[in-house]
């Protein structure tokens, strides 16, 4: 408990740190358009080739920190969580995830351009740990990894078949992988996007991507979010990218909520994860419940929150969040945070089951 309230102190302290005198230059980063930065070096955290490691994994036997009791969260119900660590040094900065239907063989993506793959294993309903991963550096078109040409903050992740999607916010770009030609080893082809969603903000742009499945509307649509990219009215700049109707659309924003990450329900309801670090609001997570059939060039679409924390549940840096249904006919939602490679936060993962 110790570890933990320091933790949650330490939070609570930078935030009341901000000067408000820094506040307009922020503003005004998250908003104009500005130049990335030249391309660096890999740095110590980037994975430069293909090894087996070793994750331990520490139980988390309550969400709610005052109240062990408590499983029931807005329309989530708690099942099991677990705290990641690694000796590897390269293992965190967990952006992104995406699990097969059994909610065991997974993809993760870490923000400096690695893969990180393997098999939750359970006990029962719980998760007790990782098995079988693999980091692995993402390599673009001419086989040499991506930072070497200083693509890092790869954050989000989208599946089609054996099709895997990258959004890289550093440059606003999205990466297709073949992952029949190679699995992690396959090479990145550069996808056309719309000339507005290579203008987004630097370090606020894409962070969510979703692939829409045959049987939906929009079936074939590549649906990419960005972080915090503001159209006029302030709301979340996204994009609707190939299927029939490709375009432009915004996310409401609302109690200075950003996109961290999104994923389709099988009912086909569109899942928002969203988190807040601020002055007066403080640090927050939620998700929205979004109908698909809203979506379409020039909307505007919004939802009721179906989640809400803050620093008394296990939360930390939620970046990615997938779902997947049980034998039992449970929908079970995972969600994944990043340490940012930081001591003061923890690589999360977080498993609930949404109730409808």
């Amino acid at each position: 408990m110790r570890a933990t309230f320091s933790r949650r102190r330490f939070l609570k302290t930078a935030a009341a740190g901000l000067s408000a005198a820094a506040l307009p230059a922020i503003a005004q980063a998250q908003t104009a358009v500005q130049k990335p930065p030249k391309p660096t070096v890999p740095d110590e955290y980037s994975v430069t080739a293909p090894v087996s490691i070793e994750v331990n994994a520490r139980p988390l036997p309550s969400f709610d920190t005052r109240d062990r009791s408590h499983v029931r969260f807005g329309s989530l119900e708690y099942r099991s969580g677990l705290i990641l660590t690694s000796r590897f040094r390269g293992f965190g900065g967990l952006s992104g995830l995406r699990v097969d239907a059994k909610g065991e063989r997974f993809i993760a993506i870490s923000d400096k351009g690695g893969w990180f793959t393997g098999r939750i294993v359970y006990k029962g309903r719980d998760m007790t740990g990782l098995d079988d991963v693999e980091a692995s550096p993402m390599l673009g078109a001419d086989g040499k990894p991506i930072t070497a040409r200083g693509w890092f903050d790869t954050e989000s992740i989208a599946l089609d078949g054996s099709y895997v999607y990258v959004g890289i916010e550093r440059v606003n770009q999205i990466l297709r992988f073949d992952f029949a030609k190679g699995f992690t080893r396959a090479l990145g082809e550069v996808v056309p996007l719309p000339p507005a969603a290579r203008k987004l903000p630097f370090n606020k742009g894409l962070e969510a991507l979703v692939m829409v499945p045959k049987g939906q509307p929009l079936a074939g649509t590549l649906i990419a979010i960005s972080e915090r990219g503001l159209d006029a009215g302030g709301n979340i700049i996204g994009f609707l990218i190939g299927g029939k109707s490709p375009g432009q659309f915004s996310v409401r924003r609302t109690e200075n909520f950003d996109v961290s990450d999104a994923v389709l329900l099988p009912s086909g309801d569109l899942l928002l994860l969203e988190r807040k670090f601020s002055l007066l609001g403080g640090v927050g997570v939620r998700i929205r419940r979004i109908a698909l059939a809203v979506l379409a060039p020039g909307a505007v679409i919004d939802g009721p929150t179906i989640f809400n924390a803050d620093l008394g549940s296990e939360i930390d840096n939620l970046e990615g969040i997938d779902v997947h249904v049980t034998p039992e006919g449970d929908t079970v939602l995972t969600l994944i945070s990043d340490d940012n490679f930081s001591v003061i936060q923890r690589n999360l993962l977080l498993q609930f089951t949404l109730v409808e």
